[in-house]
């Protein structure tokens, strides 16, 4: 069953930033990870503004998702994160109904 990781980031320094977002693509598709959604303008319907940046992924399983997030591959990215944007990532589990 797929499952997917929400982002939701607050970009602190963007020209930091671009390193980690030329890392990230990479260490997703070693793991059979795809964006769904990568930034992009976002109108909040219901609730409070949200005004971070949002990345939906998709992965094959919860496992997979797993092994993106603990890999050696991502921890670079994450590296270069750091100090660049504060992030919440969310793993859910897809739906098979």
């Amino acid at each position: 069953m797929p499952a997917y990781i929400i982002a939701l980031i607050t970009v602190t320094d963007a020209e930091k930033y671009e390193a980690y977002k030329a890392l990230a693509p990479a260490a997703i598709a070693a793991h059979g990870g795809r964006y769904l959604v990568r930034g992009g303008p976002v109108q909040t319907l219901e609730g409070e503004p949200e005004r971070r940046r949002i990345a939906v992924l998709e992965f094959p399983s919860v496992e997979a998702a797993k092994a993106f997030y603990r890999s050696a591959e991502y921890e670079a990215a994450r590296e270069k994160r750091r100090g660049a944007a504060q992030a919440q990532l969310i793993l859910v589990e897809g739906y098979g109904g």
